[in-house]
């Protein structure tokens, strides 16, 4: 593992342990009488600011739920800082967000599930808007395969993979292709996150992809970054190159789209998304693209149906 995706392993790491530490209920418990009634508060401190917190009614259960957690919260802390550290190794600084990046993350936040949504319909996953929030909080849904929850799962740390600060100030490269797939295809395939050694065939189409080539991806997401374009349009063009180079097994589609917006997030020019009435035009867009290596009409389509402005 190189230096880049070590950087991106430990920034993934810290993200989902202060999302955990977050959704936590923790910290110096006062327990507040009134009215024969007793009422617990928690009381914390974060970047040298205190801060009190009302839970709920006093009961036993919730009182030892709050000391238990308090020993995993110190644990997970312990932890965190021992990725800062070694994120402070390999040299990494944390550098602050322009104020367009803020607005097009708190932007990319809001429109999250709906985003998710029309990923999960355009891989053919049976799901509703419904059931795609209920997923990405956390909570049980009916009458839907493990597979198909494992996916919108899967595209929920996708995309909080990109929209973490750290990672939307590292610059879109191969390394942040390959984690966006890891993430993606996390429980199906054993080398997710790896090229693919071996020849796959694509549904609708004789066409077939070479196998990929590390050293010239690498090249080719450079030489589409460095030309004098609209952002837009080489976020597109990074889209079409991954979606056509089938560079991994499974799971170009969503990695495509992923990593086109981290690309446009990056630049605070907002999103990339496929409509639901538009997914068959998509696809059979796809398969011209695929067969004739002619971007034009697939490049329109996207930039006039799919793309979101701020």
């Amino acid at each position: 593992m190189d230096e880049q995706m070590k950087i991106l392993d430990l920034l993934n790491q810290k993200q989902i342990k202060q999302y955990e530490l977050e959704k936590m209920i923790y910290g110096s418990v006062e327990i507040r009488s009134k009215d024969n009634s007793k009422y617990i508060y928690t009381h914390t401190k974060k970047d040298g600011l205190q801060s009190t917190k009302y839970i709920g009614e006093y009961s036993e259960e919730l009182h030892n739920l709050i000391l238990n957690n308090n020993i995993k919260a110190k644990e997970i802390k312990k932890e965190i800082r021992k990725i800062e550290k070694n994120l402070k190794e390999l040299n990494y600084v944390d550098e602050e967000l322009t104020k367009e990046v803020s607005i097009n993350i708190d932007f990319a936040r809001k429109h999250l599930a709906d985003t998710i949504y029309k990923q999960a319909v355009l891989e053919g996953v049976a799901t509703t808007l419904t059931d795609t929030e209920n997923i990405i909080e956390g909570g049980k849904v009916s009458n839907m395969s493990s597979e198909d929850i494992l996916k919108i799962v899967n595209l929920k740390h996708s995309w909080e993979f990109i929209l973490n600060k750290n990672v939307i100030l590292t610059q879109s490269n191969y390394s942040i292709l390959c984690t966006i797939n890891k993430l993606v295809e996390e429980g199906f395939y054993y080398n997710a996150g790896s090229l693919r050694n071996v020849p796959v065939k694509i549904g609708g189409t004789s066409w077939t992809p070479d196998i990929p080539i590390e050293s010239d991806i690498k090249d080719d997401i450079r030489n589409i970054i460095v030309q004098n374009k609209e952002d837009v349009d080489k976020a597109i063009e990074l889209l079409l190159y991954v979606v056509k180079k089938q560079m991994f097994i499974d799971g170009n589609k969503r990695t495509s789209v992923i990593f086109a917006n981290h690309y446009l997030i990056s630049k605070g020019k907002g999103l990339i998304v496929i409509p639901i009435e538009k997914v068959d035009e998509y696809k059979k867009l796809l398969i011209e693209f695929y067969e004739s290596n002619d971007s034009k009409n697939i490049f329109k389509f996207i930039k006039e149906n799919c793309y979101l402005s701020i």
